[in-house]
C-alpha cells in the first residue's frame, strides 16, 4: 500500500516536471509510505511519476518505485496489492520474452503483463489497486481505478498539465490548484455524506469512478472506459438450491480471504463481534501457523445511545486462538481527532465512524501489524441493514397500482399539513416522480430539508433541481443490465456504486493509511461479489432475516448465538459525545461559517442546534471545518 502522484505537462503547454514539484506532491502524503519515496522524470521534462512506498510484497529495494521494464518504455507508479500476482507471473514465465529483476514484486507483474496483453491485462488481476503508467512508445498515460474503487485516484487538469494523486492535499501542493467548492457535489454531499465520482467537493479536481480507466495523451486528449460493471459478469444463479449457493459462497469467501493474506509484513483482523468480522476472523485463522492479532474499539463508561461489542469480539478472539487487543475510546480522543481527522479527509467524509476506526488503525499498528484485514460490503450484498428491510417494504408499498397524480395529492397535503420534511414525504414524493424509493443508505437529509438548509442563493441555483440526478445514469446501467431488476438487486448495485467507493471505503483508506496501514477488504473481492450478484432475491430476503443466506452458509464457523442476536454495526455514542465536549464548539463553529460563508441558512441550523439533533449537526460540522482549512486560506 502506497501512496501515488505525478504530473503529464502537454506538448504545448511550456510547463516542465521537475523534482521539486513532484517530491512537494509526493512527501504531502509521507504517512501512505514512510518505507521510501522516489521520483522518475522523463528527459524531455513532460512527464513525472512519484511514489511513497508502505513495504507489503518483496520488502527489497528493487521493488521500490516508480519502475520500469527492462528497456525503460513502462514506467509505473501504483498503490495497491495484486493478490494473485504469483500466478500471473508464471503465466507471463512460460510465455517468455520478458526480462524480470524483482523476485515477487507484484509491480513488476503489472508492467509485464501490460506489455503482454495492453489494458485487457485488468481483466487478470484480483486485488485492490490505483495505477498509473505511462507509455513512452505511444505517448500515453494510463490512470486505472479498481473494480470496486477500494483504492482512491484523483486528478486535476489545469494550466496546461494534468497532475495526479491518492490524496486530494497533494494535488494541492501545486501553487496553481485552484481551490473552490464544487456547489454541485456539495448538494450531493448532503445527501450521500460524499460526493459521486467523477466529482469531489474541489471544483476542478476530480476521482476517477470505480472499474474505469482514463487515457491521457501528450496533447490532452482524453479517453475514459468503464472496464468492469458487476452485471457483465454475473452468473445467474436460478433454479440451484440454497445448499448449494451456500457451499459455494463459502467457498468463493474463503478463497478471498486466503488471497488477502499474502504479504511479507505482519498481518491482523479487525473484530467487533458481528457477523461480518467474525466470518473473516475464522477464515483468516484456518491454518495460520502463528498467533493471529484481533483489533477491537470499545467506548468508556456507559452510553445509551450505543453498547460496547466488546464482550462478544472478545469471546470471538477466544473461539479461533487469537490474541485479542482491546482499546476503549473517550470524548476527549474524539475532541483530540477531530483536526487530524479533517486533515486526512481531504474532503469530509461525513462518517462518525471515522474516530472508532481510526483509532482500531492506530491500535494495530502500534501492536506491530501492518496489514488488516476487515468486514466492508458484507451488508450491501447480503440485506444486512435495518434500514434497507424498510426501505424494501416501502418500495414494495410504491409498487402499489396508485396513480401517481394521487401520490403528487399526497405530497403536496402533507407539505400543507407542515410535513414536508419529514422522510415519508420524501419518499411519497420519489414515488410521484416515478424513481425508486431507496437512494442509498446514507441519505443525510431529504430534498425538502435541503430546500430548507440552502442559502437562498443555492436555493434559487437548484430549484428544480434533486440529487437523483447524480443517481440517473447509475439506474439507467442497471434497467439496461441487470439479470434480475429486483428492488433488492437496485440497491446493492447503488451502494456498490456511490455509498461503498465514495464513503464506506474511503473512510477505511483514509483513516488506515493515517498511520500507515493497509487495510484489506474480502467481502469485496470481485470474483465474491459477482456470486453474491448471482443468487436470487428472493433466497437473500427469506423469512424476512437480515442476512439470512451468509448467516446460514457461516454456521459452524461462527456460533449461533452471534449471528442470531440483534445487528448493532459499527457505531459511536454520538449523543452523549456531541453535548459532552462538542456541543459549544459546534454551536460556535456553524455560526461563525454561516456569517462568513453563504451556503446554508443560519436560521434553520439554528433549529438542528437547538434540537440537539448529534447527526446532522455532525454533517454540517464537518463540512464547515473542511471549508475553513481547506478553501477559505485561499
Amino acid at each position: 500500500m502506497c501512496g501515488i502522484t505525478g504530473t503529464l505537462a502537454f506538448s504545448n503547454s511550456g510547463f516542465r516536471v521537475t523534482d521539486a514539484h513532484l517530491t512537494s506532491m509526493r512527501d504531502a502524503m509521507v504517512h501512505r509510505g514512510p518505507d521510501g519515496g522516489g521520483n522518475w522524470i522523463a528527459p524531455n521534462g513532460l512527464v513525472g511519476l512519484a511514489h511513497r512506498r508502505l513495504s507489503i510484497i518483496d520488502l527489497s529495494t528493487s521493488a521500490s518505485q516508480p519502475m520500469a521494464n527492462e528497456d525503460g518504455t513502462l514506467w509505473i507508479s501504483f498503490n495497491g496489492e495484486i493478490y494473485n500476482h504469483a500466478e500471473i507471473r508464471r503465466e507471463l514465465v512460460q510465455l517468455g520474452g520478458h526480462v524480470w529483476k524483482t523476485d515477487h514484486s507484484d509491480t513488476e507483474v503489472i508492467l509485464h503483463a501490460f506489455e503482454q496483453w495492453g489494458i485487457e491485462c485488468l481483466h487478470r488481476f484480483r486485488g485492490m489497486f490505483a495505477i498509473a503508467l505511462w507509455d513512452a512508445k505511444r505517448d500515453e498515460l494510463w490512470l486505472i481505478r479498481d473494480r470496486v474503487g477500494i483504492k482512491p485516484l484523483y486528478y486535476s487538469i489545469h494550466h496546461g498539465r494534468l497532475n495526479f494523486a491518492s490524496e486530494i492535499k497533494a494535488l494541492l501542493q501545486d501553487p496553481e490548484q485552484p481551490r473552490a467548492v464544487n456547489e454541485e457535489a456539495f448538494y450531493h454531499f448532503l445527501t450521500f455524506l460524499a460526493s459521486p465520482a467523477p466529482d469531489t467537493l474541489f471544483a476542478g479536481i476530480h476521482k476517477l469512478p470505480a472499474g474505469s480507466w482514463l487515457r491521457v495523451n501528450g496533447k490532452g486528449e482524453r479517453h475514459e472506459e468503464k472496464y468492469w460493471d458487476v452485471w457483465d459478469f454475473v452468473r445467474p444463479k436460478t433454479g440451484i438450491p440454497e445448499k448449494e449457493i451456500c457451499e459455494g459462497l463459502l467457498v468463493e469467501l474463503r478463497q478471498a480471504v486466503q488471497l488477502r493474506k499474502v504479504a511479507d509484513v505482519p498481518m491482523g483482523v479487525f473484530l467487533s463481534g458481528g457477523v461480518d468480522s467474525s466470518t473473516n476472523a475464522a477464515l483468516f485463522s484456518e491454518g495460520e501457523g502463528g498467533e493471529v492479532k484481533t483489533f477491537t474499539i470499545g467506548y468508556q463508561g456507559e452510553n445509551a445511545s450505543y453498547e460496547n461489542e466488546t464482550v462478544y469480539a472478545k469471546r470471538m478472539a477466544e473461539l479461533v486462538g487469537a490474541k485479542y487487543h482491546e482499546r476503549l475510546l473517550s470524548v476527549d480522543d474524539l475532541v483530540d481527532f477531530v483536526p487530524e481527522m479533517i486533515r486526512l479527509q481531504d474532503e469530509p467524509i461525513a462518517d462518525p465512524v471515522c474516530v472508532p476506526l481510526y483509532y482500531v488503525c492506530k491500535l494495530a499498528r502500534d501492536n506491530g501489524v501492518i496489514v488488516c484485514q476487515l468486514g466492508e460490503g458484507a451488508d450491501e450484498l447480503y440485506w444486512g441493514y435495518p434500514y434497507w428491510k424498510r426501505m424494501l417494504t416501502l418500495q414494495n408499498l410504491d409498487d402499489w397500482p396508485l396513480p401517481r397524480f394521487l401520490k403528487r395529492l399526497g405530497v403536496g397535503l402533507l407539505h400543507a399539513l407542515g410535513k414536508g420534511d419529514e422522510e415519508y414525504t420524501e419518499w411519497l414524493r420519489r414515488g410521484a416522480d416515478g424513481v425508486p424509493v431507496f437512494w442509498g443508505g446514507a441519505d443525510a437529509f431529504t430534498e425538502s430539508e435541503k430546500r430548507k438548509l440552502l442559502s437562498p442563493r443555492l436555493r434559487k441555483k437548484f430549484s428544480g433541481f434533486t440529487s437523483w440526478e447524480a443517481l440517473r445514469p447509475i439506474r439507467k446501467r442497471f434497467e439496461a443490465k441487470a439479470w434480475e431488476k429486483s428492488h433488492l438487486n437496485w440497491m446493492s448495485y447503488l451502494d456498490l456504486s456511490v455509498r461503498l467507493p465514495e464513503l464506506l471505503l474511503m473512510r477505511v483508506d483514509k483513516m488506515s493509511m493515517g498511520v500507515s496501514l493497509e487495510g484489506r477488504v474480502p467481502f469485496l473481492d470481485h470474483k465474491f461479489v459477482e456470486y453474491s450478484l448471482g443468487i436470487p432475491s428472493a433466497m437473500k430476503t427469506k423469512g424476512g432475516v437480515l442476512k439470512y443466506l451468509l448467516k446460514t452458509a457461516v454456521r459452524g464457523l461462527v456460533p449461533d448465538d452471534l449471528i442470531d442476536r440483534k445487528k448493532k454495526g459499527f457505531g459511536i455514542p454520538m449523543h452523549e459525545w456531541i453535548y459532552a465536549r462538542l456541543g459549544d464548539d459546534i454551536e460556535k463553529e456553524l455560526e461563525a461559517f454561516c456569517r462568513r460563508t453563504d451556503y446554508f441558512d443560519f436560521e434553520t441550523v439554528k433549529k438542528y442546534i437547538a434540537a440537539k439533533d448529534g447527526y446532522p449537526l455532525w454533517y454540517l460540522y464537518n463540512f464547515a471545518l473542511w471549508h475553513k482549512q481547506y478553501i477559505e486560506p485561499a
